[in-house]
């Protein structure tokens, strides 16, 4: 198994708001919905509009992994 250098590993893209409503989704926010290609929602579409389907690719939404702002020097 080839171990790449953190570096060179791809991340997880946060988008920072809905594909649908538009709502702000910061990377410590706890609404945010994804699904495997990284399309993103708040929780509130997700439920209300999208039934926890992506409307791009047709797959399941899940909470998005909240990622921690670091505190300013």
């Amino acid at each position: 198994m080839r171990v790449l250098p953190l570096r060179q590993v791809p991340m997880l893209e946060m988008r920072p708001d809905c594909g649908c409503c538009g709502r702000d989704l910061p990377q410590s926010s706890a609404e945010a919905m994804i699904c495997s290609f990284e399309c993103t929602f708040c929780a509130a579409c997700v439920s209300e509009v999208l039934d926890h389907r992506c409307p791009n690719c047709g797959g399941e939404l899940v909470r998005r992994p909240i990622r921690d702002v670091p505190a300013s020097a």
